[in-house]
C-alpha cells in the first residue's frame, strides 16, 4: 500500500452533511449553494451557445469576451483597470484557481499563513506543494485578524498569506484600513497574497467590499480569486476566475494549463453574454441576499440560538450553548440533522485547533423563502 500524500484528508464535511441531509430528509442548509436557479436569461443563453456550436476548447486563459466582461466589472466595482489579456484568467471553479496559485508559488519548506477558521481547500493544496500552513486564529467573537500575532508569525520562510473576505464561515469583512495595515506589515518582505473573494458582492448593511483589487500596493503581489457560481447562483457550473498582475498571471497559467487547460466553453459564452446585457445584476446582489439574511434572522429571534447578523457571504452562524452545551459542534450538527431535520456545518472543521468552548454551527441562507421559513420553524421548536 502506498503512503498517502494527504493522510489526514477524508471526505469533506460538506459532502458528509449533504449526504446525511439526503438520507434523513432534512432541509439542507449545510453546503453553500442556492436551492433556486440562476437568472433565466443566463440559463437560456447556455442552450443557444451549445446549439450555435460553441462546444470546443476555449483558450487556456478563457474566452476573450468573458475576460473583457470581468475587466469591465472590476473597473466599475473597484476603479482598477486590468488588462483582460494579461491579468484575467478564467478557471473551472474558484477552488481550481486557489490550487493553481498555491502550486505556482509554494515550494518545499515554504510557510503559508492562514486564518482559522479557514476554508478547507487551502491546506491540502499547500501540503501537495511541499509547504506548511501556519494557522492563526481570528479573534472572537468578531473573527478579526490579530495583528500582533500575524506580525510575530512572519519569518524568512513566509511566502504567502491567504485572505478571505467576505469570510467563510463567519461572514466577517476585512476593511480598507486593515488592508493598509497589512501593506505596512509586509512592505519590503518577499511574500505574496492570495485573496479569496468569492463572496465579493454579498456585503450587507451599506458596507463596501474592500477588495485587494482596489489596493494598489497589495495588488502588485496578489492573486485575487472570485466565482461566477456564487455571483450568478450557478455553483454547479464550477466557473471562476483569478486576477493578478501580468507576471503573476503568466506563472499561474503555466500551472493552470496542465491542471484543466480551460473551463467549459458554452458556459463562458453564456456568462459573457449575460454580464454584458445585465451589469446591474451584481449591484442588486447585496439587497437580494440581505433580505434573505434578515428574514432568516427575524424568524430565528424567538429561538434559543444566539447570533449576530452576518456582515457578508450567505452564511449565518448560530451559537447553541443554551440548547445543548453538552454537545460539541460536530455532534450538534448531526443531532440537528437527525432529530430536528435541519442540516448545518460545524465550525470546528475550519480550525487546526478549535477552541474547546466552541458552540457554533453555520447555516446557508441562500435558499427560497419557504425553505428558510420551514428551517426556522424547526429550529424555533427546539
Amino acid at each position: 500500500m502506498f503512503a498517502s500524500k494527504l493522510p489526514n484528508v477524508g471526505t469533506t464535511i460538506f459532502t458528509q452533511m449533504s449526504q446525511l441531509a439526503a438520507e434523513t430528509g432534512a432541509l439542507n442548509l449545510s453546503q453553500g449553494f442556492p436551492d433556486f436557479d440562476g437568472p433565466q436569461a443566463l440559463r437560456e443563453a447556455v442552450g443557444r451557445h451549445i446549439a450555435a456550436g460553441h462546444n470546443q476548447y476555449a483558450p487556456l486563459t478563457g474566452l476573450p469576451a468573458l475576460r473583457q466582461q470581468v475587466a469591465a466589472k472590476i473597473k466599475r466595482s473597484y476603479g482598477r483597470t486590468v488588462d483582460a489579456d494579461s491579468e484575467v484568467t478564467i478557471t473551472p471553479g474558484a477552488t481550481q484557481a486557489l490550487f493553481c496559485a498555491i502550486q505556482t508559488l509554494i515550494r518545499p519548506g515554504d510557510e503559508v499563513i492562514v486564518f482559522d477558521p479557514c476554508y478547507d481547500s487551502y491546506e491540502p493544496a499547500v501540503n501537495l506543494a511541499g509547504g506548511h500552513c501556519v494557522h492563526l486564529p481570528l479573534t472572537q467573537p468578531d473573527f478579526a485578524i490579530d495583528w500582533q500575532r500575524l506580525s510575530d508569525a512572519l519569518t524568512s520562510r513566509t511566502r504567502l498569506i491567504i485572505l478571505n473576505s467576505p469570510h467563510n464561515p463567519s461572514g466577517a469583512l476585512i476593511s480598507r484600513a486593515e488592508l493598509d495595515q497589512l501593506a505596512d506589515l509586509i512592505r519590503g518582505r518577499d511574500l505574496y497574497l492570495l485573496s479569496d473573494e468569492v463572496y465579493e458582492h454579498l456585503v450587507f448593511d451599506g458596507a463596501q467590499h474592500a477588495s485587494v483589487l482596489a489596493h494598489e500596493e497589495l495588488y502588485q503581489r496578489a492573486w485575487v480569486v472570485s466565482s461566477f457560481g456564487k455571483t450568478y447562483h450557478v455553483t454547479g457550473w464550477k466557473t471562476g476566475y483569478v486576477v493578478a498582475p501580468p507576471a503573476l498571471s503568466a506563472e499561474l497559467r503555466k500551472v493552470h494549463q496542465y491542471v484543466s487547460f480551460c473551463g467549459v466553453t458554452p458556459l463562458q459564452w453564456a456568462l459573457a453574454e449575460f454580464m454584458a446585457a445585465c451589469p446591474e445584476h451584481v449591484e442588486q446582489l447585496p439587497a437580494f441576499y440581505q433580505a434573505k439574511r434578515d428574514l432568516f434572522c427575524e424568524l430565528l429571534t424567538p429561538s434559543q440560538f444566539s447570533f449576530s447578523r452576518a456582515a457578508g457571504s450567505y452564511f449565518q452562524l448560530l451559537e447553541y450553548s443554551a440548547i445543548r452545551n453538552d454537545l460539541d459542534d460536530v455532534a450538534m450538527a448531526e443531532w440537528l440533522t437527525r432529530e430536528h431535520g435541519v442540516a448545518s456545518i460545524p465550525i470546528s472543521v475550519f480550525y487546526q485547533a478549535p477552541p474547546k468552548d466552541l458552540r457554533l454551527v453555520r447555516l446557508c441562507f441562500a435558499k427560497r423563502e419557504d425553505t428558510l421559513r420551514q428551517a426556522a420553524l424547526k429550529l424555533c421548536a427546539i
